[in-house]
């Protein structure tokens, strides 16, 4: 995918510069034609004579000079680009970018730029988590900027928090689906993602670990991949896409009632969401006195389950994908689920991937892996990967279970 493609990467200033020398070097020899542009304070870090030994490309710093513009000014640069790349993108990149300001060749580039446009932010952990910051970030993220990262660990200052920039590997998979050629335009997905919340009373609730981390993850590349899609989110699932049409809900009726109404003549249903199986049968308004009882009854009623639902339904999707997040004998289990739901495939993964580790990154970073299991027989193994690989991996299997059906239909 990257043979041919013309990356821009605007360096900024900061630490992580060297790990965008390894990406620029990965780019050239995965077949890219990649251009650098440089900041004055990304110069500080690394001289540009590395980044043209790396890509075979005079590198780009200055705005006026005339030479440089002559030959690829910002408007031809902007122009030129399929896809671009900004690491590290520092908090003073993102102010800039945030509020529009063109002061240097980079920001310049930024005010004609049409391309897709991946952010990888990297910073100190109090300069990532401040106001300012995660304002101007969200901003970008509005006006359809993509990002990945950052990660956390050990930061190049020696504290620990949210702020290394992402793995150079995360970086190439989420620069990826931007590359793609819309493969899903014309399909309607449906995704629910993340935990239900069921109440018993005014405080206390009744939910699980999931994150909704890897049905966002869907739902992005899905949109980014050209189809239209409505993801209906659990209590914190991660932001969304743009592109992405989102119906948050908290409890089960609530995920079941939307999931029914936008599933409908829909093209594919992907069922990530780890919805609560039981509910109490009585909520209360206010909140329950312990008294002096040691002891305490409380009854449950179940749930439907959403996915054999959404697979009965008399205007069912085309297909219908569900998950089963197992301890053990995970494939016996699966294949149970799959015929009980009624569904066209189950992808079996381990809990110990549900939820988040505290302080981890919600941009699919995570490890994740399992099995890919269809209606035809089909039994794959998804090779441990972070979550936005997991995710690739779940859409392609998906576009080649379709491919396998149409084969089969002409014939």
């Amino acid at each position: 995918m990257l043979t041919d493609k013309k990356i821009l990467i605007g360096i900024g200033g900061g630490i992580a510069v060297y790990k965008v020398a390894e990406l620029a070097r990965m780019l050239t020899r995965a077949g890219a034609d990649v251009r650098c542009v440089m900041t004055g304070s990304a110069c500080e870090f690394v001289t540009p004579l590395t980044f043209e030994a790396l890509t075979g490309n005079p590198v780009h710093t200055e705005l006026f000079d005339l030479t440089a513009e002559q030959r690829m000014g910002h408007i031809t640069l902007a122009r030129w680009a399929d896809a671009v790349i900004i690491a590290p993108a520092t908090a003073n990149l993102l102010a800039r970018l945030a509020h529009g300001i063109a002061d240097d060749l980079l920001t310049t580039i930024m005010q004609v730029c049409e391309a897709p446009v991946l952010l990888a932010p990297a910073m100190n952990r109090s300069m990532w988590e401040s106001e300012a910051t995660q304002r101007n970030f969200g901003r970008l993220k509005k006006r359809g900027f993509y990002h990945i990262g950052p990660e956390t660990g050990e930061l190049a200052c020696g504290e620990q928090g949210a702020g290394r920039m992402a793995d150079i590997r995360a970086i190439l998979s989420a620069l990826l689906p931007l590359l793609s050629d819309k493969p899903l335009i014309g399909q309607h997905w449906v995704i629910n993602a993340g935990p239900t919340v069921e109440p018993w009373d005014g405080v206390r609730i009744l939910t699980n670990r999931a994150s909704g981390t890897l049905g966002a993850l869907l739902a992005d590349l899905a949109c980014i991949m050209g189809a239209s899609v409505t993801l209906v989110a659990g209590p914190g699932t991660p932001e969304s896409h743009p592109g992405v049409i989102r119906r948050n809900v908290s409890t089960a009726a609530e995920m079941l009632s939307i999931c029914e109404l936008e599933a409908a003549g829909a093209n594919l249903f992907i069922g990530t969401a780890a919805v609560s199986d039981f509910r109490f049968a009585e909520s209360h308004a206010g909140k329950l006195k312990r008294g002096d009882s040691s002891k305490m009854s409380i009854e449950l009623v179940a749930n439907e389950d959403i996915v054999a639902h959404i697979a009965s339904m008399p205007r069912r999707p085309t297909r219908v994908i569900a998950f089963a997040a197992e301890s053990d004998h995970h494939i016996e289990h699966a294949r149970a689920k799959l015929a009980a739901k009624n569904a066209d495939a189950i992808i079996a993964n381990d809990i110990s991937n549900m939820g988040r580790a505290a302080g981890s990154s919600a941009d699919g970073n995570e490890l994740a892996g399992g099995w890919w299991i269809s209606r035809h027989g089909e039994q794959i193994e998804i090779e441990p990967g972070t979550k936005l690989d997991f995710a690739r991996q779940i859409i392609q299997h998906i576009q080649q279970m379709s491919e396998m059906e149409a084969r089969e239909f002409k014939r």
